[in-house]
């Protein structure tokens, strides 16, 4: 039920930001805002954190609302997944990040993996397009677009980074645990499938 009550507070905030954004008047403006500390009243007592606390959250999130997009380098070793120990839980996951203005989706992975994993990679091709709804992941109050994209080892020896902890390959049904809020088993199994399968992309 506070899965379902985090996603309603959502996009209350994202009908409220884009209502200000395109606002006719100042009556307008004014009922918009009540809408948007609506949802920041919401997303407190769903986090148990404090007004100011969800307000600095979101204090660049202006105008329309449109989904954050984040991008992980897929990278493969034989029969092995190349995953990176985040600092920020202790857990595993694929390269990546939230994406830079300014980048290309390949630009992003390749830097992720570089700044991550301490390789140079080169892009090979897109695996998929995930909308993060739809997988196992723990509530969050971004929505949010994932992309994975194979990438090609070029040169160098992986090595963590200043995010990271770890680095290592890792097979399909044999890694650590794994930091879930950025990439699940199935997520996993997902990529083993479709970088067999050249002709397949995920989209969802």
């Amino acid at each position: 039920m506070d899965h379902l009550w985090l996603e309603f507070a959502k996009k209350v905030h994202a009908i409220a930001e884009t209502g200000l954004t395109f606002k006719n008047n100042e009556y307008d403006s004014e009922r918009y805002e009540q809408l948007k500390e609506l949802s920041f009243e919401m997303l407190s007592k769903l986090g148990n954190e404090t007004t100011e606390v969800i307000r600095d959250l979101f204090a660049h999130q202006k105008g329309y609302q449109t989904p954050k997009v984040d991008v992980r380098g897929v990278i493969f070793e034989g029969d092995k997944i190349l995953m990176v120990q985040e600092k920020v839980d202790g857990c595993w996951t694929l390269p990546g990040g939230w994406a830079d203005v300014g980048l290309t989706p390949n630009e992003n992975a390749v830097k992720e993996v570089w700044e991550e994993a301490g390789i140079k990679v080169e892009p090979v091709r897109l695996l998929a397009v995930m909308d993060k709804k739809c997988h196992n992941h723990p509530p969050t109050p971004w929505y949010s677009y994932k992309i994975f994209i194979l990438c090609k080892h070029i040169s160098g020896e992986i090595k963590p980074g200043l995010e990271t902890l770890d680095v290592g390959y890792f097979e399909k049904d044999n890694h650590p645990p794994l930091s879930v809020e950025r990439i699940t088993q199935e997520q996993i199994d997902i990529m083993y499938n479709l970088s067999i399968n050249k002709e397949l992309m995920w989209c969802d």
